[in-house]
């Protein structure tokens, strides 16, 4: 009875042990078949300031597994999970927080590391100008749209709606230039709108336009007659001028040179006015020579052609008794003045 008790109790401490040591070396098989763990985001592009979550998981996911985060050396936490990923929250204030980040996995005494990860930040796109440029004629319409970002991160990539439907492929740009997209199309009379979208790598952030709408001339209408009317007036404008100019300068010239012969001559007639007809009565009746008494009258044309008569009369002297005599640059003839009656 005795002895069989003690084969029973070898039989199971023997069993127990098998057990444990089969149970410790499947957890050894397993720990030694621990991947590294995977770190990740949903995106590797953010804003400055902007929250963001980290993913550590592994493909083991029968294990209990330790994840701690690191950025570079530093330190930021520790969780565990078993199956699930594990969740890590930062934030993107400065370029530090921009990584590189590492995922630390741990089961007993067995590490695997993750490969880095990294964040870039990224100006959002603001909303775009849309430009458009129509040349249409009697059948058909061309049609320019332009449209520019004026700030967000490079590269930007455009796409152009009429209303609500996609008319072309995306144009990327790496500079901070418009993108250009040209078609034709039936001039159908009717009103178009169109706008025009702005995204870059910056995930949730597309930007539109405001719509524009171009009207139609329609197919009976004459497009280019503004076109061609404008030309047309300024050609007409120059001519009209350079008619008036050789019109108004020859009568301009002729008018001066008139007002300037008539100045002439009234100064000329007043000389001889003066000169000429003057009659001296001495007292012995006798009259200087050269000096006889007549009348002058000037002629001149007007503005209209046709001539004036400027007559002058004739100034009577008196003789009166001799006041003084001078000579007169060495000459010997000499005068006697009187006084002038009217």
């Amino acid at each position: 009875m005795r002895s069989r008790l003690h084969t029973l109790l070898f039989w199971g401490t023997f069993s127990s042990v098998t057990f444990q040591n089969a149970v410790l070396d499947r957890e050894t098989t397993k720990i030694d078949e621990l991947p590294s763990p995977r770190l990740y985001s949903e995106t590797n592009v953010v804003m400055k300031g902007q929250n963001v979550s980290l993913f550590c998981s592994n493909e083991n996911k029968s294990l209990q597994i330790t994840y701690s985060l690191f950025r570079a050396d530093k330190y930021l936490g520790t969780q565990s999970g078993t199956g699930e990923p594990v969740i890590f929250n930062v934030n993107i204030s400065k370029a530090p927080d921009l990584g590189p980040y590492k995922c630390k996995a741990e089961v007993l005494q067995c590490v695997r590391y993750s490969r880095e990860f990294n964040f870039t930040i990224v100006d959002p796109v603001t909303a775009p100008e849309l430009s458009i440029t129509v040349t249409q004629t009697e059948t058909e319409r061309h049609v320019t749209l332009l449209c520019i970002s004026a700030n967000g991160s490079l590269p930007i990539s455009y796409t152009f709606f009429e209303k609500d439907v996609t008319i072309s492929p995306a144009i990327s740009k790496n500079r901070r230039e418009p993108a250009r997209f040209n078609f034709t199309k039936k001039n159908s009379g009717e009103e178009e709108e169109y706008r025009c979208e702005a995204r870059n790598s910056l995930p949730n952030h597309t930007k539109y336009s405001l719509p524009v709408t171009v009207t139609s001339t329609g197919g009976g209408g004459c497009p280019f007659c503004l076109q061609l009317l404008l030309p047309g007036l300024l050609l007409l404008l120059m001519v009209t001028v350079l008619i008036l100019a050789l019109w108004i300068l020859p009568k301009y010239k002729a008018r001066k040179a008139m007002r300037d012969n008539v100045q002439r001559t009234a100064e000329d007639c007043r000389e001889v006015g003066i000169y000429a007809n003057v009659s001296n009565h001495q007292a012995d009746g006798a009259s200087v020579p050269g000096m006889e008494p007549r009348q002058c009258v000037c002629t001149a044309p007007d503005g209209a052609g046709d001539s004036q008569e400027i007559h002058y009369a004739t100034p009577m002297f008196l003789e009166v008794a001799p006041t003084e005599q001078e000579a007169y640059n060495d000459c010997k003839t000499g005068y006697v003045y009187s006084e002038l009656v009217f």
